[in-house]
């Protein structure tokens, strides 16, 4: 077997690549790419992240989604024009990956405008090329009505769903509470709903707010009850503001506003049509209140959705997650972390979202170890190439710790106390303390802020582990949340959802109700024309008549008697 690439090289690509995403917050999976020109070991490295990430190197007559420039400006010049001639609409990310120095002349093609913060558009070209920079540093510049531009044109599913209940006439009257992570793709979904007829309320918890985003949804003529700066007294305060007014459908992250409706605001329940709740860590609680029988609304299993999980919590947040939690690694000084490539890492829970993580890890060239209580996942993460042990076992000799699991203290101060020291521990399942940080300050732990939202917890022994974001949901709190065509999925599902409740929200069970099939067929297919590829027609299985039951007998011996 050829040996890999050297870890200064994949470190490299890993860079490359996390810069490409966060420039642009897009997927990488499901692409098609080119590279074009560089060294050879350089190629080969790249195109094996990006293979072992989801993406396809496209076939010499095929167009590509992303075309990775690594060579000389003029060999990117020549190909750049050549890909550029493409159906409008159909949008070519130009990537200068350059490892030493620049592979695209920015010039060459006319005045250059800003499409969001790290991306250029090149109208001279084509309306759908744009260019990016992998050494470039990134903008702080929010950017926030560039950044909804931006997420908008990479939602077609959701704006042709959107487009149908528009069209329909269902959402005239309609009050609807979007209760999300606050960042542009929500807030497209939110526009999305107010053109199609809705009035539109939005709340989103402090650290889930993005300020800039929530000032151009309130000049847009939204209500918005969300601020960053929000105490933990003032987010009750804003979220019953929105409860009280009395939404009639409920889009929830977490089943925090359906909970608190509950709890707080029981009279609003009769006048609603129902919720939807988009996460496996928001609908436990549901299936515990509906099996008691206090759900007093019907709830639709948006993360149930075929098209939801699958993607949004494998190929989405493992991305996602993976890529912030190395960002900000990134950020310290190298001798106070242990993380590096062909280093070692244990993923807490193996379902969809710890599936991703450890298939990123391992693409990045880190050996993964799965800790999974369940014996059939957990022989699922063998099946898949990963190590499996006990967590506690696991994390001593680790480097990097992540729990995917949703579930409080996942990893717990006796797990805190076994990780190697200098581990770094984060969290891409996001509950409130699933890494447990109280019971470790209870502990005497001492925590000291090293770098952007990484902190050190040292005890008194001297043992210690860098803490990254306080333990929350490290793609959402550090960083800009799924890739945008991710999200279009998971909102096309919800509206997919929306449709489902005022067409028969008063014929559904105060249950948590699954999500309609077609509404997963006819997402799927919306997305497969997205990323290019050409859906195979419904196939209607023969119909037998009524009056007649199908023949199951076994021709195998020869015609039944």
């Amino acid at each position: 077997m050829p040996p890999g690439p050297d870890p200064d090289t994949l470190a490299w690509a890993s860079a490359a690549v996390r810069r490409f995403a966060a420039a642009t917050n897009m997927l990488v999976a499901a692409r098609r790419f080119r590279i074009v020109g560089g060294d050879p070991r350089d190629t080969a490295a790249l195109h094996g992240l990006l293979t072992g990430l989801g993406a396809r190197a496209a076939a010499e007559h095929e167009p590509v989604d992303q075309l990775w420039c690594l060579g000389t400006p003029d060999e990117s010049t020549q190909v750049i024009e050549r890909e550029a001639d493409r159906p409008r609409g159909a949008t070519l990310v130009v990537v200068d990956a350059g490892r030493h120095l620049p592979a695209v002349d920015e010039d060459a093609f006319g005045p250059v405008t800003s499409a969001r913060p790290g991306v250029l558009g090149v109208p001279a070209l084509s309306d759908d090329v744009f260019l990016v920079s992998t050494g470039r540093d990134p903008e702080d510049d929010p950017a926030a009505e560039a950044r909804l531009r931006w997420a908008r044109r990479s939602m077609p599913v959701s704006r042709a769903v959107a487009a149908e209940l528009r069209d329909g006439g269902l959402l005239r009257g309609t009050r609807i509470g979007v209760a999300m992570f606050l960042e542009p793709k929500t807030a497209v979904l939110s526009l999305l709903l107010r053109d199609a007829g809705a009035e539109v309320v939005v709340y989103a918890h402090a650290d889930e707010t993005d300020d800039a985003v929530a000032d151009v949804l309130r000049q847009a003529g939204l209500t918005v009850h969300a601020s960053s700066t929000a105490t933990t007294a003032e987010q009750k305060t804003l979220a019953l503001a929105m409860l009280d007014t009395r939404p009639h459908i409920l889009l929830d992250d977490g089943s925090h506003l359906i909970r608190l409706a509950h709890q707080e605001r029981p009279d609003l329940l009769p006048t609603m049509l129902g919720a939807a709740e988009e996460t496996t860590s928001g609908l436990r609680p549901l299936r515990v209140m509906a099996s008691r029988g206090a759900l007093g609304i019907p709830v639709v299993a948006v993360n149930d959705a075929r098209t939801k999980t699958f993607f949004d919590n494998r190929y989405g947040t493992g991305q996602s997650t993976v890529f912030a939690v190395l960002d900000l690694i990134d950020g310290l000084a190298s001798a106070t972390h242990r993380v590096r490539p062909g280093g070692t890492a244990v993923v807490a829970g193996y379902g969809h979202v710890g599936e991703g993580v450890a298939l990123v890890l391992a693409a990045l060239g880190i050996r993964v170890t799965v800790a999974e209580t369940d014996p059939v996942r957990a022989l699922q993460a063998l099946f898949a190439g990963h190590a499996v042990a006990p967590l506690a076992d696991a994390v001593r000799e680790a480097d990097l710790v992540m729990s995917a699991t949703g579930v409080p203290d996942t990893i717990d101060l006796r797990t805190l106390r076994a990780c190697a020291d200098g581990a770094v521990v984060a969290v891409a399942g996001g509950v409130d303390q699933e890494v447990a940080v109280h019971d470790a300050l209870a502990d005497g732990a001492a925590r000291t802020t090293i770098g952007r939202k990484v902190e050190r917890l040292t005890w008194a022994d001297g043992h210690h582990v860098l803490l990254l974001d306080d333990g929350g949901c490290i793609n959402i709190t550090a960083a800009e949340g799924n890739p945008v065509e991710i999200m279009d999925l998971s909102f096309a599902a919800q509206l997919g959802a929306v449709r489902m409740l005022l067409e028969r929200g008063d014929e559904l069970d105060r249950a948590v109700v699954p999500i309609d099939p077609a509404v997963d067929d006819a997402t799927a297919r919306a997305a497969l024309a997205a990323f290019g590829s050409r859906p195979v027609p419904p196939v209607h299985l023969a119909e037998h008549p009524a009056d007649r039951e199908p023949d199951v007998r076994t021709r195998r011996f020869g015609d039944p008697a």
